[in-house]
């Protein structure tokens, strides 16, 4: 069983960066297959990105494409979410979500989440 945390939300201005932070315990890690979601207060859940197993491949919503890049260190449990060029319509809640069967961009098929992180982009 997966457990995970998120950090490295805060408040920034727009145009800004933050890099996100999702750590594993309690399971083979590099086994799985890694998604960041988001939620707005009043919205579904969204995609933002995801990883392979092993890193070699990523995907991206179209929304965020060319700004945020995800990646993973399988030797420290940690997957990351670097988000650049901030929007205050990225703000949210963001997820880490974890599964060891592809799950795609569908929240569902995610069986493990971690408890989030707030970004908060205001001018």
């Amino acid at each position: 069983q997966v457990q995970l945390v998120e950090s490295g939300g805060g408040l920034v201005q727009p145009g800004d960066s933050l890099k996100l932070s999702c750590a594993a315990s309690g399971g083979s890690f590099s086994n799985y297959h890694v998604a960041w979601f988001r939620q707005a207060p009043g919205k579904e859940r969204e995609f933002v990105a995801g990883i392979n197993e092993d890193g070699s491949g990523t995907n991206y919503a179209g929304s965020v494409k060319g700004r945020f890049s995800i990646s993973r260190d399988n030797d420290r449990n940690t997957v990351y979410l670097q988000t650049n060029s901030l929007k205050p319509e990225d703000t949210a809640s963001y997820l880490c979500a974890a599964d060891s069967y592809y799950a795609g961009t569908r929240a569902p098929g995610y069986g493990y989440w971690g408890q989030g992180t707030q970004v908060t982009v205001s001018s």
